[in-house]
């Protein structure tokens, strides 16, 4: 027999609504659609299971069977699916500075699928997405890594951090190409700008260089160098050592959810799909999204 699930669906649907008409508004079928897939159940089986006049239909003796035979199986289902997906719970990856409308969103993603969100740091390249750590990763700059798709959520302006003591922090703004006299603190495993974002020739030396947002920070307090975040991100984190400056005619930062191609969480696709709407539907300027 060729009878598959979507069959039994539609028939108990039509069984319960006592309507084609409601069946397939409330299945978000075409009702010729939903009339063909009573068709093959039928044919399928070989017994009528609704008895059609032009004004009514009604449910015949075998069709009675079914309905009462299906009802606890599809329960029984159902539940069993809803505790499957609830069970494994969705990794959200970052290395610092989630924007505040992604974890906003992250809880009611998981509300409404019923399944657990967890957000998790990883002070890495790919925010935990390589090793497995995570199913999806908040993820900033050019991405290079193959296998995985990413998702820009938008693009935003960079801010300058500078130490308090040196001259550029007395300034109202910094221009990119000024920077490039100034040492430079890097990111090496999860920042955002490197030396050669600059033209041959003038670009900035490596003052020092560290693995984290906090050993950046700490850094450029203490001196080692200026150093540049997106500037949503920037704000977030506050350092008396540490002075936010401005920045004009820098690269803008582009953000995106990234997750594998293959053998990933059922719902990672669904949560880069929420995200990229719900960062569209604020249409925030540059510099200012979440």
């Amino acid at each position: 027999m060729n009878v598959d699930l979507r069959h039994l669906r539609n028939f108990l649907a039509v069984a319960e609504e006592n309507s084609f008409t409601a069946a397939s508004k409330r299945l978000h079928l075409a009702q010729p659609t939903l009339t063909r897939s009573i068709r093959a159940l039928e044919e399928s089986l070989g017994v009528r299971l609704f008895d059609r006049t032009t004004r009514r239909i009604a449910l015949t003796p075998k069709g009675s069977r079914l309905r009462e035979s299906l009802m606890p199986i599809i329960r029984q289902l159902d539940s069993t699916l809803a505790d499957i997906r609830g069970g494994q719970a969705l990794r959200i990856g970052f290395a610092w500075g989630l924007p505040e409308l992604l974890s906003t969103l992250a809880v009611r993603f998981g509300r409404e699928n019923a399944s657990e969100v967890e957000l998790v740091r990883r002070d890495t390249a790919m925010a935990g997405l390589d090793t497995g750590d995570v199913d999806v990763a908040l993820l900033r700059g050019e991405i290079q890594a193959r296998g995985v798709r990413c998702v820009q959520l938008y693009e935003e302006e960079r801010i300058a951090a500078v130490p308090t003591a040196s001259p550029l922090a007395r300034r109202p703004e910094v221009r990119w190409a000024e920077l490039a006299r100034w040492p430079l603190v890097v990111n090496v495993v999860s920042g955002t700008t490197f030396p050669w974002m600059w033209p041959d020739g003038t670009r900035p030396e490596v003052g020092a260089e560290c693995r984290n947002f906090d050993e950046w920070l700490e850094k450029v307090a203490a001196g080692a160098g200026f150093g540049t975040a997106p500037a949503s991100a920037a704000r977030r984190y506050t350092h008396p050592g540490v002075r936010l400056v401005p920045l004009r005619d820098a690269p803008l930062v582009r953000t995106h959810l990234a997750f594998p191609v293959h053998g990933t969480h059922p719902l990672a696709s669904h949560l880069a799909d929420a995200a990229w709407h719900a960062f569209r539907k604020v249409n925030t300027p540059a510099g200012k999204p979440g």
